[in-house]
């Protein structure tokens, strides 16, 4: 490979505040490494729109949730399919690139999902719960999340003023999360303490927890990029998706060993490589 023959516009946003991540100390760190084999431009999602035809692929990263950009994010998704320009990831995901509506779909799928439900109307599809979460359909990264109980969530979502999800309340063992490059499977990490989601450890998968991740990588089957499957361990043992993430995923690449972490982006140059050619 000829070394910086290609550009990437990379769209991020490296003063967004993630609770407990740090996304510039992320984004920093991978272009760092793939600056020796490509040329990159940094650019905040709300300005892509004057650099879009000067690289070969966009790489949309840690630009933190669209909601707050939501109608730039939807002309830039326009601008993409309209002049066929390359994107990484590809926007042909049916996850959470498109909002939270797959979870309601999955639902219906009898999927291992947390079960979710968009209106009062279908509160018998849930199982008996005596609290509930409410999430905006649009939110990301817990902006807009309540936990509220039985008694009170419908007052509680009557007071909201958009769209709203609702789900049972589910105590977890621990939340763990599966990594892919375009469908195959990097590394996985959990937080053993569920008070401290973004504090995460190496995590051994068995037969079972690939079985589990993977139906969602089928079902959504991006043509490139890099997804993020999220899932809480109940305390009987089974596994239920909590997101799927294949927009922007942060990768927590600084918390994990250097051999892994050197791994993951000698296999993202390839799909990088890949989907510029493609």
């Amino acid at each position: 490979m000829e070394l910086r023959q290609h550009t990437l516009l990379w769209v991020t946003d490296l003063y967004y505040e993630a609770k407990g991540r740090h996304y510039y100390e992320e984004d920093l760190f991978l272009t760092s490494h793939l600056r020796q084999y490509f040329r990159i431009i940094l650019c905040h999602p709300e300005d892509t729109e004057p650099f879009e035809h000067t690289a070969n692929l966009i790489v949309f990263r840690n630009a933190g949730p669209v909601a707050p950009y939501q109608d730039q994010y939807e002309a830039f998704r326009q601008r993409i399919q309209a002049q066929q320009l390359k994107t990484y990831n590809s926007l042909d995901g049916h996850a959470d690139m498109n909002g939270k509506s797959y979870l309601l779909e999955l639902t219906a799928a009898q999927y291992p999902v947390i079960p979710t439900i968009d209106h009062l109307e279908q509160l018998h599809r849930l199982p008996d719960s005596k609290e509930y979460i409410i999430k905006p359909f649009d939110g990301a990264d817990s902006h807009g999340v309540q936990r509220v109980s039985a008694d009170h969530f419908q007052q509680a979502l009557a007071a909201c003023d958009q769209r709203m999800l609702i789900q049972p309340y589910i105590p977890f063992e621990y939340e763990v999360s599966f990594y892919y490059i375009d469908h195959e499977f990097q590394y996985a990490l959990y937080a053993p303490d569920p008070q401290q989601r973004w504090k995460m450890e190496l995590y051994d998968p068995q037969p079972s927890d690939f079985a589990f991740a993977e139906q969602f990588i089928r079902w959504n089957h991006i043509s490139c990029g890099i997804q993020r499957v999220d899932a809480c361990r109940t305390a009987s043992g089974e596994l239920l998706l909590v997101e799927l993430e294949d927009l922007n995923p942060y990768l927590s690449l600084l918390d994990i060993p250097v051999n892994y972490s050197r791994r993951f982006i000698s296999r993202m140059i390839q799909s990088l490589e890949q989907a510029i050619k493609a």
